[in-house]
């Protein structure tokens, strides 16, 4: 995710900067339409995780606590990276998928609306 100043005389030393994690990078998660959760959540994930790992390991922790999340059919999921359409391949990393550091990851489940429809 590109980052812009404000100012263009502006030199600072950014906190969240990507040597700051120790080999891993920041990924934000979000699950649309689920206001059970008032944002995306940010992981620092290693580069080379496959992205199945993401579904089997992380999406459970971020998002497991809601009612919905075990009827999430994976195979119509849909998935916005940085405000564009991805279809992502399961058997490839973060990196091999351009998953950078700050990305935003959101998850769409068109058959879910929410805790009792407050999605719609």
């Amino acid at each position: 995710m590109t980052i812009r100043a404000l100012r263009d005389d502006y030199h600072g030393e950014f906190k969240d900067s990507l040597e700051k994690f120790g080999g891993a990078q920041l990924v934000y998660l979000g699950w649309d339409k689920h206001q059970m959760f008032c944002s995306s959540r940010a992981f620092p994930l290693p580069p080379e995780m496959r992205f199945q790992e993401l579904l089997d390991n992380v999406m459970p922790e971020a998002f497991g606590q809601h009612p919905e999340f075990t009827q999430i059919d994976w195979n119509k999921a849909q998935w916005i990276l940085d405000n564009s359409a991805f279809q992502p391949d399961h058997s490839k990393s973060l990196t091999e998928l351009d998953i950078g550091h700050k990305s935003l990851l959101r998850l769409v489940t068109p058959e879910l609306t929410g805790y009792k429809g407050a999605g719609i």
